[in-house]
């Protein structure tokens, strides 16, 4: 896969809607209350030792932080669905899988991010295409072996039974 289509984020009109609305607020009011708030905790003395200075500008460092990532994931967004019909697993997919070392033992995800493609089932397993199961099985087909490094550093083996567009 090119880097493109690795960076490409599917959002729902919805969500991407929602998140441009927080960007806004952040970079709008957002700033002009933490900056109201560190100044109010510069006012009261000693910076040094400033609870309330230090808290304001950790959420400011906070708060910076989140636009990079909202303006990131609005930049590459796509908005609508995934491709249907696509012949390989892509971001906004459901996706199950089969343990190779138990074949009895699948899990099926949705492979995006909860906030990103609107969905707010939480009994719904999501994995982003950046965790180790996600990179794995990206571009990967029906039938396909995959392997990815567990936490633990370990390998685990998966095979995709199959893939669709999430339908929520």
């Amino acid at each position: 896969m090119s880097d493109t289509q690795n960076s490409t984020v599917w959002l729902t009109q919805e969500a991407f809607d929602k998140l441009t609305a927080e960007l806004e607020y952040l970079k709008g009011e957002g700033r002009t209350t933490v900056s109201a708030k560190i100044a109010q905790a510069r006012d009261e003395g000693d910076l040094s030792e400033n609870g309330g200075y230090h808290a304001a500008r950790e959420e400011q460092g906070q708060q910076e932080a989140r636009i990079r990532q909202l303006e990131a994931m609005l930049r590459d967004a796509k908005i609508g669905e995934a491709p249907a019909g696509s012949k390989k697993v892509a971001p906004g997919m459901t996706v199950t899988i089969a343990y190779d070392d138990d074949p009895d033992d699948t899990d099926t995800f949705l492979l995006g991010s909860r906030e990103l493609i609107g969905v707010t089932d939480t009994s719904v397993d999501v994995f982003s295409p950046q965790s180790p199961l996600g990179a794995a099985v990206v571009g990967a087909k029906k039938g396909q072996k995959v392997s990815y490094a567990a936490p633990n550093g370990s390998t685990i083996n998966v095979t995709i039974l199959e893939f669709g567009v999430y339908s929520g």
